[in-house]
């Protein structure tokens, strides 16, 4: 599933498109695991992608897909980390996605 952004996308964008179209979808889907790509240059410290991510939407999307895995998959989730430019913003990020893996 491809979901586009105009360029400056924030938080409840993202949030937002996760709710009502990404999670329906893999809901309907029912995985039997769950394999994230986790990049995070959509964060808002990284010069490359122009959008305008906190760690929190990140933390945010991560349980979503989570509660997901735990209601479809028995909580089997594979997480791949795929990058992010601003090394401290991508700390910080990862850090929150392991959180909301491990809730």
């Amino acid at each position: 599933m491809n979901v586009p952004f105009p360029s400056g996308a924030e938080d409840g964008d993202y949030l937002e498109a996760m709710r009502s179209r990404v999670r329906p979808a893999v809901e309907a889907f029912k995985p039997e695991v769950l394999m994230i790509s986790a990049g995070f240059d959509a964060h808002l410290d990284d010069p490359l992608a122009h959008v305008n991510l906190s760690e929190a939407a990140f933390y945010e999307m991560t349980r979503e897909l989570v509660a997901v895995a735990e209601k479809h998959c028995g909580g089997r989730v594979i997480s791949v980390l795929e990058g992010g430019y601003h090394l401290r913003a991508l700390g910080r990020s990862v850090v929150r996605h392991l959180i909301a893996l491990g809730e």
